[in-house]
């Protein structure tokens, strides 16, 4: 049976296995086919076009699609050469020169080269280039500081960068830094996330919305052809459905295992696969109306819910109590001496009185399930009841998860005063910068939801980025947690261990502290 013959007609079938496994009948069993491996995600993807989304659900289809310049060495966040076979950096830390890797071609069969890099980084940044309204391209500001990209060479680019920038090389290996091939984008124009092209070691076959997103293996992959066939990307935003396929055989892997379903995968036809990361899950605060304008309101939340049966009860252990914004996964700028604010509901009562805050109303947005959420909705039913325990009136409005983006990304402004929010970080700059900066102001261009505004917290996070001292970057960053810590635009919850299950037909899968998804060296028996 084809590759495609199999997608049309097999996840039909391995539907209809789970359905018989959660009727209760007989234990139902599929087979999917050797050398295809079917991964369980836990939404439809918004698009693949990796320089116009945010969400790791989508970059973990997207890593395996596009290549960037450099690359993370795996099992760390270390970078490492990939597209480009080496790099030099000016004195000053404003120039980098990067080497290109010859002889690679993007999979419609176009040339990779100098050209189409600065392509892809003037589509971003140059409101002027003729394809920049295919985006739009949120985490742009991971290159904010490129005042000009250059081919100096057929084989050979140069970024000017504004001012010295830590973060750039990492940057550059994440997804917003994967490059996508020019004559795709001019071909299908606004209607690329939906016909993505790259040089990564899987080349984009078909997607059904709602069903499935099919890559090939690339046999002419610069970094030697993958041993997999095709993988197959369904899918299954409900966490029960996503336990019930995988026992069912309908799925090879399954991300983000509920907490509760992990003892359903103990025995040999199973492997449970942990691995920390940088990650923080969080409530955002509308800081800018509403009860959470007052800093006493937001500390009262934050001292209202009980994080700890949060993390023992809800999660089984699976996270730790957040102390503040940056994840203890970064652990040269991670600030040890925070403690998470304590249980203390009567302390939560005392700062709401001070608040003169009687019974505020608070609308809650709770979505069903995404990247790095967790178990939401449970999360979201536990925090309710906490906070009404304390006198808050509390209305959750729960959503499907890309809906949720948009109704959160743009800005809690006259829409609610609280929601649910999880990152997935790659430098200690990038979330707050993105989500605590007042530049960062939905309206501006960013992720700051609840409109958070702090002048010392903005100076700190703009003099950590052009640190080229790695030790005075720590200290800027432990002072700025220090800050948001006590101003409490968020409620900090949880910082959680990611896993996965793979059953026993899978081999040389591993996890890896970025949340990408990497298939490459993956067998399929």
């Amino acid at each position: 049976m084809s590759i495609l013959s199999f997608t049309r007609r097999g996840v039909l079938a391995l539907t209809t296995a789970t359905a018989l496994a959660l009727g209760g009948l007989v234990p139902a069993t599929a087979q999917t086919p050797p050398n295809v491996l079917v991964v369980g995600q836990i939404a439809e993807p918004q698009a693949l076009d990796p320089h116009a989304v945010t969400a790791v659900n989508d970059f973990r289809i997207l890593m395996n699609v596009y290549d960037g310049l450099v690359r993370y060495s795996s099992g760390t966040l270390e970078v490492e050469p990939a597209l480009a076979t080496d790099w030099s950096i000016s004195e000053d830390g404003t120039v980098y020169t990067f080497t290109l890797r010859d002889g690679v071609s993007f999979h419609d069969g176009t040339p990779f080269n100098a050209e189409a890099v600065v392509f892809n980084f003037e589509r971003m940044l140059n409101e002027d280039h003729p394809y920049h309204d295919t985006g739009p391209f949120p985490l742009a500001f991971f290159f904010s500081s490129v005042a000009g990209v250059e081919a100096t060479g057929e084989m050979e680019v140069t970024f000017t960068l504004n001012e010295p920038y830590a973060p750039f090389l990492s940057n550059l290996a994440y997804p917003t830094g994967l490059i996508v091939s020019p004559t795709a984008v001019e071909t299908h124009g606004a209607d690329f996330g939906r016909n993505p092209v790259g040089t990564g070691a899987f080349q984009f076959a078909e997607w059904r919305s709602n069903e499935a997103v099919i890559v090939t293996g690339n046999a002419d992959y610069w970094d030697g052809a993958p041993s997999l066939e095709a993988v197959v990307f369904r899918p299954i935003t409900d966490a029960n459905t996503r336990t019930a396929e995988m026992l069912a055989g309908g799925i090879d892997v399954m991300v983000e295992v509920p907490p509760v379903a992990l003892s359903e995968f103990q025995g040999d036809a199973f492997t449970i696969h942990e691995q920390a990361g940088p990650h923080v899950w969080f409530l955002i605060l509308n800081a800018l109306e509403g009860p959470f304008a007052d800093v006493q309101v937001r500390q009262a939340a934050n001292y209202a819910i009980n994080k700890e049966a949060i993390v023992n009860d809800v999660l089984e252990g699976t996270a730790e109590v957040a102390a503040g914004p940056t994840p203890p996964a970064f652990a040269w700028a991670y600030n040890e001496t925070l403690e998470p604010y304590p249980y203390d509901p009567d302390r939560a009562r005392e700062l709401l009185a001070a608040a003169g805050a009687e019974n505020p109303e608070i609308t809650f947005y709770v979505t069903e399930g995404g990247s790095g959420m967790l178990d939401p909705v449970a999360m979201g039913t536990a925090i309710q009841a906490d906070l009404e325990a304390v006198g808050f009136d509390v209305t959750i409005e729960t959503y499907e998860w890309n809906t949720f983006l948009g109704r959160v990304n743009p800005g809690l402004e006259g829409e609610a005063d609280a929601a649910q929010m999880a990152w997935m970080t790659n430098d200690p700059d990038t979330l707050p910068y993105l989500a605590l900066r007042t530049g960062a102001w939905p309206d501006q261009g960013g992720f700051n939801s609840g409109y958070y505004s702090n002048p010392e917290v903005d100076a700190l996070l703009e003099e950590a980025r052009t640190a080229t001292d790695q030790d005075r970057r720590a200290e800027l960053y432990r002072q700025m947690q220090v800050i948001v810590q006590e101003d409490a635009p968020w409620v900090f919850v949880a910082n959680w261990v990611q896993n996965a299950v793979t059953n026993d037909r899978v081999e040389d899968f591993a996890l890896e502290p970025s949340f990408f998804l990497l298939l490459h060296d993956v067998v399929k028996n």
